[in-house]
């Protein structure tokens, strides 16, 4: 939603301004048409030259993220803290009874109250697989913290691909936009013998291109790919909450403290307060009885 209210306050300060400065949209709307075939379709030509189909598909996606947000709320956070102690617990206590929760976690119990996290397959793939690992003797804590480390980082190498190519187009829009005048001002120089009148609006024709170029790149684009940025460095922070909650498992610490590590390097703004975590976990545990 915020990122609509931008878009309407962009287009409203623009061309409000240039109506009350006394400018005419009449040569802008003539042109605009012919001007958005040369500009964004050299654009979406140039961005499919540069990307193969999954990264088309991949940016396609992303771009809705500028509208959604962030795809972790404030109660994934608290659900991913709780789902992580319920198996810490039971790592704890009944090891075998882990397996089959980490094995089969589409049929596991406690995976089932949390549906939203086990859709994610790259969450439930570290819970899971760092567990495994865990229970196969592989548990030095700063190897593990390594490992998850790099898989991580290309996760969100990954995902970064999106605004990197948004941020390409966004670069190459003010040339295109030069382009197109350039054409305008030859289709111009085609008409020198027209009277002046004439002549005027064959130019600002042209320069509706300088500006539509200017205007997509820094007006729209740009933005765009700065805040699928952002989003997506936002959500890489639940994947390394993950990685906090399991390498303080591997330094043998009690489940609360673990769970608590975690809470702590949650984002501020996403952070569950310890009395809303703790009434959370001591609901489990009644459930565990």
């Amino acid at each position: 939603m915020i990122g609509l209210v931008g878009i309407i306050i962009i287009f409203v300060m623009v061309f409000g301004g240039y109506l009350l400065a006394g400018g005419k949209m009449g040569i802008i709307l003539k042109a605009l048409p012919f001007e958005m075939i040369m500009i964004v379709g050299a654009a979406v030509g140039a961005f499919v030259i540069s990307n193969d189909a999954s990264g088309i598909k991949h940016t396609a996606k992303d771009v809705g993220k500028v509208f959604k947000g962030a795809m972790w709320k404030h109660t994934d956070y608290k659900d991913l803290l709780c789902l992580l102690f319920e198996l810490l617990r039971i790592a704890k206590t009944n090891p075998v009874e882990l397996e089959g929760h980490i094995e089969d976690p589409e049929s596991s119990e406690i995976f089932g109250r949390y549906p939203k996290i086990s859709a994610d397959k790259e969450a439930l793939a570290l819970i899971c697989d760092t567990l495994r690992s865990g229970s196969m003797n592989y548990d030095d804590p700063h190897q593990v913290e390594e490992v998850l480390e790099k898989r991580i980082e290309a996760t969100h190498h990954h995902n970064m691909h999106s605004t990197h190519a948004l941020q390409t187009i966004a670069d190459g829009l003010p040339a295109l936009g030069i382009v197109a005048a350039v054409l305008g001002i030859i289709k111009t120089m085609g008409s020198i013998d027209q009277p002046p009148e004439v002549l005027g609006k064959l130019i600002g024709g042209a320069l509706v291109g300088t500006f539509l170029g200017v205007f997509l790149a820094y007006g729209l684009v740009g933005p765009f790919a700065t805040r699928v940025k952002s989003v997506i460095e936002e959500d890489s922070h639940f994947y390394r909450l993950i990685r906090e909650v399991l390498v303080a498992n591997l330094h043998r610490h009690a489940p609360n403290i673990c769970i608590e590590v975690g809470r702590q390097n949650t984002p501020s703004h996403m952070r569950p307060t310890f009395t809303e975590l703790e009434e959370s976990l001591k609901s489990l545990k009644k459930d565990a009885v």
